[in-house]
């Protein structure tokens, strides 16, 4: 019995010492998969790397796809939530808003995403990244967007990231071609920002 009871001693300890790491999971569109680069030079990987500099460690699960909506997002959460997580980071609705879909659809399709997170892990912590339409979706419609993501998250006790691209959007040296998706720079920007509010929640 005094042999067993070291054993379980000695593995507290280390457990105590080099607890499990912090599980973030991103889920959003080509933007957190990192459109045209690879994956370690996405947010999600730099952010891990940089957090992983300090005590506590983090997990980062990239869990972007490209063209993704956020009605296509409700449709996948459950298969991507079987494992379990501490942070959740929702980063979708851009495609719905260069699409012009209905605003009433895209903010029940994020409250439907976020009630599902809660529902299989209560304790978990959420950040929202707000996003922006052009102007030229008209006024009236990127106004009503551009508030989504505020509402929900003061009715969800979530974090909020005002805008993922701050900094970066508009910015034709931090963009791709296409000037929607950032550069590998443009991504560093992203993390460097992102990171500063995930770390507060570790």
């Amino acid at each position: 019995m005094v042999g067993k009871s070291i054993v379980f001693i000695v593995l507290l300890m280390v457990f105590q010492k080099n607890p499990a790491p912090k599980t973030i999971l991103f889920f959003g569109d080509s933007l957190t998969a990192g459109y045209g680069l690879s994956v370690e030079e996405a947010f999600p990987a730099l952010i891990e790397k940089e957090l992983n500099k300090g005590a506590t460690k983090v997990k980062a699960i990239n869990a972007g796809l490209s063209g993704e909506t956020t009605a296509g997002g409700l449709a996948r959460i459950d298969w991507v939530l079987r494992q379990p997580i501490d942070i959740f980071v929702l980063e979708l609705g851009a495609n719905d808003g260069l699409r012009g879909l209905p605003l009433d659809q895209t903010r029940k399709n994020l409250q439907g995403i976020i009630d599902k997170v809660k529902a299989k892990y209560p304790k978990v912590k959420i950040v929202m990244t707000g996003m922006m339409v052009p102007p030229n979706m008209g006024t009236k419609y990127s106004n009503e967007f551009k508030v989504i993501y505020p509402e929900l998250a003061k009715k969800n006790n979530a974090t909020l990231m005002p805008f993922l691209l701050e900094g970066v959007a508009g910015d034709e040296k931090l963009n791709q071609a296409d000037g929607i998706h950032p550069t590998a720079k443009g991504h560093e920007i992203v993390a460097r920002n992102l990171r500063g509010i995930l770390a507060k929640l570790l």
